[in-house]
């Protein structure tokens, strides 16, 4: 009949209209997918020449600070050299210019004025800490070049024969305590030059005080081992702790505590020369507690 010959017509249009709206979608898609797709593909190329870019610049910079951290350890090591060689060659005039002052004045005792045996006096006094000055920058010199050679060490009874040695004449009145079973890992020479100016400091910072008072010991501090040498000395300002391991550099007065601002600059290039650091605690009138790590150390 008509009617089903329309309706049949209706249905065949209705088929051919979703088919044909079917594929226009699938073309869309298909063109959205392309597009997607084209444009991961160069973020993908993008992201893979910045991470080129990044590569190369990160191998330059490497390159960069590798050959000035190399110009800068040749330069520290012509100037280690370069002190080490004019220290050691200013040793022989100085004995003698303090050893000729000596003799002229134990020649002429009796016959100098008082101006005339101050003046003497002060040429030996300053000959004397020039030696010591020396003495220091050799040391230093010798905290940096000196190759390590590392041995089981123990440390409480390097620190008392140190101290018996420091504080044997009647002008030491100092006390210390020392916590017994130390040890440490590390070079026995470049460890007692450590100890040596570290409790040379606490003897010379404390003598002003009635009852001095050295105390050496260790905690462990998570995995490491903390060393912790105190007095109760003159101590100092926190505030000028940044000076502290610096070469030349001095807190107090030479009038009241002699010195040449180097032995603390030799402690902290020793303890860094063996993988430890080292840090301070003070206030004036307090003492000061120096505190420092050594790898392998313990009790």
């Amino acid at each position: 009949s008509i009617e089903q010959t329309v309706a049949s017509h209706e249905r065949q249009q209705l088929a051919e209209h979703t088919v044909n709206r079917q594929q226009f979608e699938l073309e869309t898609l298909r063109q959205d997918y392309h597009r997607a797709t084209t444009r991961l593909q160069q973020q993908i190329q993008e992201l893979s020449r910045a991470e080129a870019e990044v590569r190369q610049s990160n191998e330059l910079l490497e390159q960069r600070v590798a050959q000035r951290t190399a110009e800068l350890e040749q330069l520290n090591r012509e100037l280690e050299s370069f002190s080490y060689s004019v220290s050691h060659d200013l040793r022989a005039p100085l004995r003698a210019i303090v050893g000729f002052t000596q003799n002229l004045q134990e020649d002429l005792q009796g016959r100098l004025d008082a101006l005339e045996q101050q003046l003497l006096q002060r040429i030996i006094a300053n000959g004397l800490r020039m030696n010591q000055l020396i003495d220091d920058l050799l040391a230093l010199a010798r905290a940096s070049q000196q190759p390590l050679q590392r041995g089981w060490l123990d440390l409480s009874a390097m620190a008392s024969e140190v101290f018996e040695r420091l504080c044997s004449g009647s002008h030491c009145q100092a006390h210390v305590d020392i916590q017994t079973g130390l040890h440490v890992s590390g070079d026995s020479r470049l460890i007692g030059v450590v100890l040596e100016n570290l409790i040379g400091n606490a003897i010379k910072f404390s003598r002003n005080q009635p009852q001095p008072q050295i105390w050496l010991s260790a905690d462990a501090s998570g995995d490491e081992v903390v060393f912790q040498l105190r007095d109760n000395g003159a101590g100092f300002d926190m505030q000028w702790q940044g000076k502290l391991f610096k070469v030349f550099q001095r807190l107090h007065k030479e009038t009241e505590f002699e010195g040449t601002g180097i032995g603390l600059a030799t402690v902290q290039r020793v303890i860094a020369r063996h993988g430890g650091r080292i840090w301070v605690q003070a206030a004036p009138g307090q003492g000061a507690s120096f505190f420092f790590t050594l790898p392998d150390g313990g009790q």
